[in-house]
């Protein structure tokens, strides 16, 4: 078998008996197998089982499981297995106390066919991470993806952060067999693998199989010389199948193949969609690197999620799609919904379906009639294709981006179709829509040459391993522009509407134009609806602004009411018809009135979303007064003030408090215009709230509660206006070059660095400890460092003094209050307080040069 890709192959387990079966000896301090029969005899074992139980493997023999272990360790052995749900899968135990001498060991248990497999590894007992608790906000920050490519480029970097591997990398199967990395995060000093392609004998079908069944993989050593399992067969010669195993040796021949590429350690998880292998998370290190049970467990667990993400994103993918498709049907059904041939409209449905497909070249073939626009084959070519396309699936789309593959005649106009996608419309004579794309020479890059011979080496036929991963590029010329998924599903939708269309289904057009008809008269009666409300409203305006002194006033008044209707109407037609802001509406208001005025005008508190009614009835409130307060009130000065406090009742209603200060004495008005008739009482007539207005001699005061049942949601103002206040600090501050992050926390370290990549910095690194962040520090001086006080066991002490002598800014981030112990020794260092966010990362940096 051949080992040619990134990720980790092993040796099929299922033909065992062809070279012997090790497992590897220093995974861990102890690391053991043994297996055991259905009646609890010890069957066999692996060679370090022996001084990991202190017997001879002949005593081992034959001896029962209560001889070996305790009474709770059985208990806990036949709970597990009476967990296990399914063939494949594997059982638990950490932090168990096996040989009863106080050291601690985690179990892994599964079953090999009849028997029962225990793998146990000393715990990591100085671990002080809870693995598991990482991945729920690991999974959150994925979901925030909208596309594949981006969810596997964050995953690749979470996963770089948990295992501490120097290169990971997301390898993804083709539709072909072939695999290419599509996602990679690397350590600087590091081999870049991103882009290249394997040919799909690097994976054979029985190690995918492998893959399918034993998600997580991990090679802790490549130098271990493992050690064998005696004995090599039972007693029936059968060996013992370890596809299950986690401490299992791999094959040689992919052990040479990581040495030759340098690597010391490797790490592969499957990734399953719909139960199918669609790649795997490979992960490689320069230096031999072993990880717990319990963090393996992590990384398995974060894959499984990983795949229900993929899952998601894929069908929110396809769904779109179906969208695009469902739109294209419609325009098709609308611009030949009348019965016409495409003959006769052969240009407007040929730029329609531009829309939707790219290509160079469409032909359509109705009845023996040729019609074509842009780069296509002539008539008589087409027609001897037409014949190769009838071979082809009746009922499906033929689509191929090298038709001169399969039809050696297309090789005479390659320089102009060398791509072809197909669409029948008809069973009898076949009819076609044929849309061409022209050739593209392109370069693939191959992870080896995927047409190199095999060659004999000291392990068996294979690729040699060292030549194998040397990028090669081959140049294709008589290829085209591959279509995608998202096209064939878009072309197989319009096969179906060219059936329903094309072949004059004409029941099915004239219900969808009678469909149509119905909701052009419904939408022109409620459009006439809206029209006579909009009219009645405006009458009523006119007749209750009629007591005005002259013509000017009479105008000046009902065109602000109307204006600010309209203002409003923007408003609230800009969301669709949606729920829109109270704090907006305001600071429309605002805007119309005071223009580059507007701060004597303050306006504090939450926001609320309100329904399109309230939204109009509040408009007319607040232009009310916002026009006594210029004409009479604090805004007919120069230093008078309005103040607008908005709050939330205990009853979920919102509060509008209206202040005014610094403007002439107030008087209370004569009489009631309808201007102080919508102040007093719109809000109680249209909205059933209430309002109070208080004419104190030294300002206007007034209260307006909008009750809860035409608020949609309330939301934080100022919080939601920080973003905007980021950027813009972000946008003045330029920064870039080197930064360092000593952080423990993984999901506060991933933090950080989305926080430093957002403001440019070049390069990021992070460690979790002190001794870590020193070697990076030797390997390249950073420009800043952000230094997370406290690390666990240890503080960032010993990293601060080196930075220091080094000359190079830094701050501590803490969470704790240690700037006491640390300023007297670090006096010109500035201190970040957790939680931190964009805004006072950007201080920090401004403040410290």
């Amino acid at each position: 078998m051949t080992e040619q890709s990134p990720s980790h192959a092993d040796v099929d387990l299922t033909n065992c008996d062809r070279e012997p079966i090790h497992i590897p000896g220093r995974i861990q301090s102890f690391g053991a197998l043994l297996a055991f029969t259905p009646d609890w005899l010890v069957a066999r074992a692996s060679e370090n089982a022996t001084p990991f139980l202190g017997l001879p493997y002949d005593d081992l023999i034959g001896r029962d499981i209560g001889d070996l272990f305790s009474p709770e360790i059985v208990h806990h052995i036949r709970g597990s297995l009476q967990m296990l749900s399914h063939g494949d899968s594997v059982e638990r135990i950490f932090g168990i106390d096996l040989r009863q001498d106080g050291t601690l060991f985690d179990l892994a248990v599964h079953l090999s066919g009849r028997t029962i497999v225990m793998e146990a590894e000393q715990h990591s007992g100085q671990s002080r991470q809870d693995y598991i608790g990482y991945i729920r906000p690991m999974i959150d920050r994925i979901r925030k993806a909208d596309t594949i490519e981006n969810v596997c480029a964050i995953s690749a970097r979470q996963i770089k952060m948990l295992t501490g591997f120097g290169r990971v990398m997301v390898y993804r199967f083709l539709e072909d067999g072939s695999g290419q990395v599509i996602a990679e995060n690397k350590s600087q000093h590091m081999e870049s693998f991103l882009g290249l392609r394997y040919p799909a004998s690097d994976i054979p079908r029985q190690a995918r199989a492998l893959y399918s069944r034993n998600l997580l993989r991990i090679i802790a050593d490549i130098s271990d010389p493992g050690c064998a399992v005696l004995p090599a067969t039972d007693a029936s010669g059968e060996p013992l199948d370890l596809s299950l195993s986690t401490l299992r040796a791999v094959s040689p021949i992919h052990i040479e193949y990581l040495r030759n590429m340098g690597v010391g350690a490797s790490l592969s998880i499957s990734i399953m969609v719909q139960g199918k292998l669609w790649g795997l998370i490979a992960c490689h290190h320069n230096t031999p690197r072993s990880l717990s049970l319990e963090l393996r467990s992590a990384a398995e667990l974060f894959a499984q999620l990983f795949g229900y993400i993929l899952t998601e994103t894929e069908a929110e993918t396809a769904r779109l799609h179906d969208v695009q498709a469902r739109m294209l049907h419609d325009r098709i059904m609308a611009e030949l919904a009348d019965g016409q041939s495409i003959a006769d409209n052969f240009s407007l449905f040929a730029r329609t379906i531009k829309d939707a497909i790219p290509y160079t070249g469409i032909v359509s073939w109705t009845h023996g009639h040729f019609q074509s626009e842009g780069l296509t084959p002539t008539k008589e070519q087409f027609k001897a294709l037409a014949h190769f396309l009838n071979t082809t699936a009746v009922s499906d789309v033929f689509a191929t981006q090298h038709l001169s593959r399969l039809f050696a005649p297309a090789s005479d106009y390659i320089d102009v179709a060398a791509g072809v996608l197909a669409l029948p419309v008809s069973r009898s004579p076949r009819d076609y829509i044929v849309l061409f794309r022209e050739p593209v020479t392109k370069d693939v890059k191959w992870g080896g040459n995927p047409e190199k011979p095999v060659t004999m080496g000291p392990n068996g036929d294979r690729l040699t391993p060292r030549e194998s991963f040397a990028a090669w590029k081959q140049t294709v010329h008589d290829e085209s522009r591959p279509w995608s998924e998202r096209e064939r599903r878009a072309a197989d939708s319009l096969r179906v509407t060219l059936l329903e269309v094309v072949l004059r289904l004409t029941d099915a057009a004239n219900q969808e134009r009678t469909r149509s008809q119905q909701q052009q008269e419904l939408l022109i009666a409620e459009l006439n609806h809206r029209v006579r409300n909009i009219l009645n409203l405006i009458r009523g305006l006119i007749n209750q602004s009629s007591d005005s002194a002259s013509v000017s006033e009479f105008t000046a008044v009902v065109g602000g009411r109307i204006h600010a209707l309209a203002r409003a109407h923007d408003q609230i037609t800009n969301d669709n018809w949606q729920p829109s802001s109270a704090r907006d509406l305001i600071e429309t208001e605002v805007r119309a009135y005071l223009g580059t005025a507007q701060e004597r005008v303050s306006t504090h508190g939450i926001d609320a979303m309100l329904t399109p009614e309230a939204f109009t009835t509040l408009s007319l409130v607040i232009h009310e007064m916002m026009t006594n307060a210029v004409k009479y009130g604090a805004l007919s000065n120069e230093t008078g003030h309005v103040a607008i406090q908005m709050t939330e009742s205990e009853d979920g209603a919102l509060i509008i408090d209206w202040a005014e200060t610094g403007g002439p004495p107030v008087k209370a008005p004569t009489r009631k215009g309808f201007g102080t008739t919508i102040t007093e009482r719109s809000i109680a007539y249209d909205l059933k709230g209430a309002s109070t207005i208080d004419y104190a001699v030294t300002g206007l005061r007034a209260r307006f509660d909008i009750p809860a049942h035409v608020i949609s949601r309330f939301r934080d103002a100022e919080a939601a206006a920080l973003p905007e206040a980021e950027d813009r600090a972000t946008g003045t501050l330029e920064f870039s070059g080197h930064v360092l992050i000593v952080e423990d926390n993984m999901i506060i370290a991933l933090d950080a660095q989305d926080m430093f990549e957002r403001l440019g910095a070049d390069t990021i690194d992070v460690a979790p400890t002190s001794a870590e962040a020193l070697q990076m520090i030797a390997a390249q001086t950073p420009d800043f460092a952000l230094l997370d006080v406290n690390l666990g066991l240890e503080t960032s002490e010993r990293v601060a003094t080196r930075l220091l002598e080094l000359g190079v800014p830094f701050a501590f981030a803490t969470g704790y209050g240690e700037r006491t112990s640390l300023s007297d020794r670090f006096p010109d260092a500035a201190f970040l307080r957790k939680p931190y966010e964009m805004d006072t990362l950007v201080r920090l940096l401004r403040a410290t040069g």
